[in-house]
């Protein structure tokens, strides 16, 4: 009994609370509608600067563009596409598990980042390929297209695809780590390249993938320096 007293209680004290606030809400000013006020655009200003207030008919832009850096994009998008047609074949030619796992990790890392470049490239209106439509071999000066730094020949590409188990794990390896270092140099080449490499985003994307892929690349070398020990004993 006592419990449902103190439960009656404490109901009736907040139905007088609720009570109190409406009435005191119903007696205060109603606030002023401010119309059709204008939005407000701010920008922030430089370390140690005040901001600005813009009209509302500001737009954002996007920075200039560079074309090393469209070029870039489009190179890098055929040169993750590759990585990911290796790393395909990891699952019908090995068993090793770490190399699966690594696998695992560049495909999935590479095909966000071609999506990423696909749309900074569709963003700005440029193509996503180099190549000419309907000549995939021909690039828009109707030269034939160059592989990109590091990118395995058609020749390598043939014997990765022939070889099984420990031998295509070892060319996997090289060949990965060839790739890798062909991406270091295109992003090396991007910021050695005045005008290039300025865009927020393409700096950030280009920073990650060389710090992803020097670290890939340390992986790689521990597996075929043990790989190579286990093949001595």
């Amino acid at each position: 009994m006592r419990k449902l007293c103190f439960l009656k209680g404490f109901l009736v004290l907040c139905a007088l609370s609720a009570s109190v606030s409406i009435a005191l809400f119903a007696n205060s000013p109603a606030p002023q509608q401010s119309g059709s006020a204008a939005p407000v655009v701010v920008q922030p200003g430089a370390p140690g600067q005040p901001t600005k207030t813009l009209p509302a008919s500001t737009k954002a832009t996007l920075p200039p563009l560079s074309r090393e850096d469209v070029a870039f994009m489009q190179g890098m998008i055929m040169h993750h596409a590759q990585a990911v047609e290796m790393t395909a074949l990891i699952a019908s030619h090995t068993e090793n598990k770490a190399l699966r796992a690594l696998g695992s990790r560049i495909s999935s890392s590479q095909s966000d980042e071609i999506k990423f470049m696909k749309r900074w490239l569709a963003t700005r209106g440029e193509p996503i390929s180099m190549a000419m439509p309907g000549m995939p071999d021909m690039d828009m000066s109707g030269k034939p297209m160059a592989l990109m730094p590091g990118m395995l020949t058609a020749q390598q590409m043939d014997a990765l695809r022939q070889a099984k188990s420990a031998e295509f794990d070892r060319l996997f390896l090289t060949g990965m780590i060839q790739h890798h270092e062909g991406a270091l140099t295109m992003v090396n080449d991007l910021f050695n390249t005045a005008g290039s490499g300025q865009d927020a985003e393409i700096f950030d994307f280009a920073n990650d993938a060389d710090n992803t892929q020097r670290a890939e690349i340390r992986i790689m070398q521990g597996m075929l320096e043990k790989k190579s020990s286990e093949e001595k004993r």
